[in-house]
């Protein structure tokens, strides 16, 4: 590898506070690679990609996530267990200690842009301690040319310092670990932690308070693609859920995996400019596009890698949550720029552990605003300590650690965007049948699949549909590729009573969680009950 190519621009990063480092700007991939292989702080593995160890957290730390409280924040934010309170004199303390640890060190900096819609470009600075940090926002956020850099401006600044750990009685931190958004003064704050992903998570949390309230973007924690003719189509769901895999389709193109959003003249856009892919079990036959992505430029986290440069997709000895980030153009099928119509069909991805939600349903308007605000899936045995039987987990709008405001202004801006373009909104189970967790199994992903496809080619359109008596479901009778017993989920299961005790379980976990938005509280009761 050739040496170090600094580009010919200087910085100074000395109206942060931080002074007599050494400034390495708008590094290339492999410029990074090289500082990151002679530091031995990642291997080359032998596709090219690099591999890293993110250390003590390979995933987001949301109970050290914390906002910023002032006059812009005080009456907008839905405070509470997710959207802590960090006062504004702390938070002023601790970014002078931050940025003073930063100080003499070598420090990366890349400048970059969100939003694929060049109406809500947004300029992001990403000032990091580690070059592997630099490398990951490369990856994922919009690629300015030269001519944009020259004139770049600013508007939001992540400083990103993993070996900085709080001293919570003196920082007003649970941990040592943070991370905080200061919406007046547009800073996202981390430390303590080398997981990439609370990079492009803070991020994404500060457009979710920006675009609805000064774009009125609809912004989604959603994957799409759409087909030849441009037709689009959304998929939400949490980890586990299939969202990565069912929009990674061969005969459609992708639009983006992660992050959109809906415009108010009909249209959506990628958040991001590259994408973040679990690659736990990843195979080449199953998920062709992302297994072909990892290649030079891509950065792998927390993979196993043998002495040969050989990772091991399968062993989980580090973390489930094994990733991989590359630029959106490393995907064979895609569409440039990012943007597309507003989508025919909306999916809610869930895998129901119960063994009683549907494998298809179609969803009224007010059906569509109640799911997505519920945002449910569950855990099973195996996906978290402790957990040895199926339980229900709702994150609302589906990235509840994402969503600054009341999941209820989210939920009235995907209502709004359904009637305006007259959207099929479908929930889709791509968990358990013929029983529960532990008894069933779970739906074939050939099933679901099949789903989705009857779907788009509008299969489902003009057939006969049942209407479940539990949770009031609208089932169709048929779909092809897909066994009509499957269809109906109590029929699945040996033990109809036993199904009846499960659906019934599950409604009553939907109701009460669907208690703490029935009323959208003032300020001061929100923080009293929190």
């Amino acid at each position: 590898m050739s040496q170090i190519s600094l580009k010919p621009k200087t910085i100074s990063l000395s109206s942060w506070g931080i002074r007599n480092g050494t400034v390495y700007y708008q590094l290339s991939p492999e410029d990074l690679q090289k500082i990151i292989l002679d530091k031995g702080q990642g291997v080359l593995t032998d596709s090219g990609a690099l591999a890293i160890n993110t250390g003590k957290f390979t995933g987001r730390i949301p109970n050290d996530r914390y906002i910023v409280r002032d006059e812009l924040t005080e009456s907008k934010v839905w405070w509470g267990t997710i959207n802590k309170i960090f006062p504004q004199k702390s938070f002023d303390r601790l970014l002078s200690r931050v940025t003073a640890y930063l100080s003499g060190k070598e420090i990366f900096v890349r400048d970059g842009f969100t939003c694929a819609d060049s109406e809500y470009r947004t300029g992001v600075r990403v000032i990091t301690e580690y070059a592997s940090s630099n490398l990951f926002a490369y990856n994922m956020f919009i690629r300015p040319s030269a001519d944009e850099l020259e004139g770049f401006t600013s508007d939001w600044t992540v400083i990103n310092a993993p070996g900085f750990t709080a001293n919570p009685v003196e920082d007003g931190t649970v941990s040592p670990h943070f991370t905080i958004l200061d919406f007046s003064r547009k800073i996202v704050l981390t430390g303590g932690t080398a997981y990439t992903g609370e990079i492009k998570k803070g991020i994404f949390s500060a457009l979710n308070f920006e675009l609805p309230l000064q774009k009125d973007v609809f912004p989604m924690h959603c994957s799409a693609n759409v087909d030849e003719e441009g037709n689009t189509a959304l998929f939400f769901g949490l980890s586990g859920t299939g969202k990565t895999t069912l929009s990674a389709d061969p005969d459609r193109f992708l639009v983006g995996d992660d992050e959109h959003g809906w415009t108010p003249d009909h249209h959506i856009f990628n958040i991001e400019g590259g994408s973040y892919a679990k690659v736990i079990n990843l195979s080449k036959e199953h998920e062709p596009a992302i297994y072909n992505a990892i290649k030079p430029g891509a950065l792998l986290e927390n993979v196993v890698v043998d002495k040969q440069g050989k990772v091991d997709y399968n062993n989980d000895a580090i973390t489930q949550n094994t990733r991989v980030s590359y630029p959106l153009h490393y995907i064979d099928k895609i569409i440039e720029p990012s943007v597309a119509k507003a989508p025919e069909h909306i999916f809610f991805l869930t895998a129901d552990a119960f063994g009683v939600l549907p494998p298809i349903a179609q969803l009224t308007p007010k059906q569509a605003f109640y799911y997505f605000i519920s945002g449910y899936t569950a855990k099973v045995a195996g996906t978290e300590a402790g957990v040895s039987t199926p339980e229900p987990v709702f994150s609302a709008c589906f990235g509840a650690p994402f969503m600054p405001l009341h999941p209820e202004v989210y939920g009235k801006m995907l209502q709004e965007r359904i009637k305006q373009c007259n959207a099929k909104v479908w929930l889709i189970n791509t968990g358990w049948t013929s029983g529960a967790y532990g008894q069933g199994h779970r739906i074939a992903l050939a099933h679901t699949r099949a789903i989705i496809k009857a779907v788009l080619n509008g299969d489902l359109t003009d057939i006969e549909y049942k209407t479940d008596s539990v949770f009031n479901l609208q089932i169709p009778v048929a779909c092809p590729g897909v066994p009509n017993e499957l269809l109906q989920p109590r029929d699945t299961w040996d033990d109809r009573s036993a199904y009846d005790l499960q659906a019934d379980k599950l409604l009553k976990a939907f109701e009460k969680n669907y208690q703490q938005f029935a009323v959208n509280k003032p300020i001061e009761e929100s923080l009293q009950m929190h």
